[in-house]
């Protein structure tokens, strides 16, 4: 979950893979970098607030998720409700729906998202970017909320090649990683600079210490690395610059995430994973195979 929850999952936030050295590649190859198929249900609410917070209270829920595989490409949907209240008490709810494709190689990523404030649509954001491959300038066409063709740059991940990169950056024992990030976010034009800071592994069982949630065993066995991300207004080159937001999460090898913390400077939400469904992988194709056993 990587790509912000402003927009097309990014946060949970696996195509090709984009990797940061020699060594994460040798770490890669030590075993496949797999995102399983999954729907996660996180309750939200508020966590910390500062000095001059525009927000007293924060109650939602988060829905999240990801089906398809590295072959097929990967499709991530998600649902993002909360009731917030204002420091002049005054309630408000954001409904935000999103539902995005992205290949396998990395060259195409579809998004679509609608935002309703108080159940009145307020924002929709709809198009694709393609390149030839996953280093050269992306082509962006959009179709909400204008029809607008521009051009983003080269060396720009996607989510879940995000994702996957953060995976092996974490199985090398890299301990940053900093990239220029699309996810469709915003009016759908944005690139977004981020710098991850990726802790030290959390040793398999680490799972077993966290509240228990169904069907979340699964994840008793998997490493697993804590994950701040620090998204940056494109050109602020980190440099001096606050964030535009954070997101901080336990990110285990198989792209399931708990602990979720989003901060928006003032203040940041808090999201528990409270259900967890493991979802069958896609049938097997001639053009995708079934994995041997």
């Amino acid at each position: 979950m990587n790509a912000g929850v402003r927009s097309s999952a990014s946060v949970m936030a696996v195509s090709g893979l984009t990797l940061l050295s020699a060594k994460a590649a040798l770490a890669a190859a030590t075993g496949p970098i797999d995102m399983v198929p999954h729907r996660a249900v996180y309750d939200m609410v508020l966590g910390a607030t500062r000095s001059g917070a525009s927000v007293t209270d924060v109650q939602g829920r988060m829905v999240f998720e990801i089906t398809g595989s590295a072959c097929d490409g990967f499709t991530q949907t998600m649902r993002f409700v909360t009731r917030m209240s204002s420091a002049e008490g005054q309630p408000s709810v954001s409904d935000l729906r999103s539902t995005t494709y992205e290949n396998g190689a990395a060259t195409t990523f579809r998004f679509n998202s609608t935002q309703l404030r108080d159940q009145k649509p307020s924002e929709a954001t709809a198009g694709e970017a393609n390149r030839t491959n996953k280093d050269a300038p992306l082509a962006l066409e959009l179709t909400k909320p204008e029809k607008k063709t521009l051009p983003l740059g080269p060396k720009i991940y996607f989510p879940v090649q995000h994702s996957i990169a953060l995976v092996a950056a974490g199985r090398a024992g890299e301990r940053r990683l900093k990239a220029d990030l699309y996810d469709g976010s915003e009016s759908g034009e944005k690139v977004y600079e981020t710098t991850a800071t990726i802790g030290a592994e959390v040793a398999a069982g680490a799972n077993k210490a966290l509240p228990p949630v169904p069907n979340a065993a699964v994840l008793d066995g998997l490493s697993a690395w804590p994950v701040s991300i620090s998204y940056y207004e494109k050109g602020s080159d980190g440099q001096d610059a606050s964030p535009a937001y954070e997101l901080g999460f336990l990110f285990y090898e198989n792209g399931v995430t708990r602990k979720l913390v989003i901060d928006y400077g003032d203040f940041s939400i808090k999201g528990d994973l409270k259900e967890f469904t493991l979802l069958d992988p896609p049938a097997a194709s001639a053009a995708c195979p079934a994995k041997a056993q």
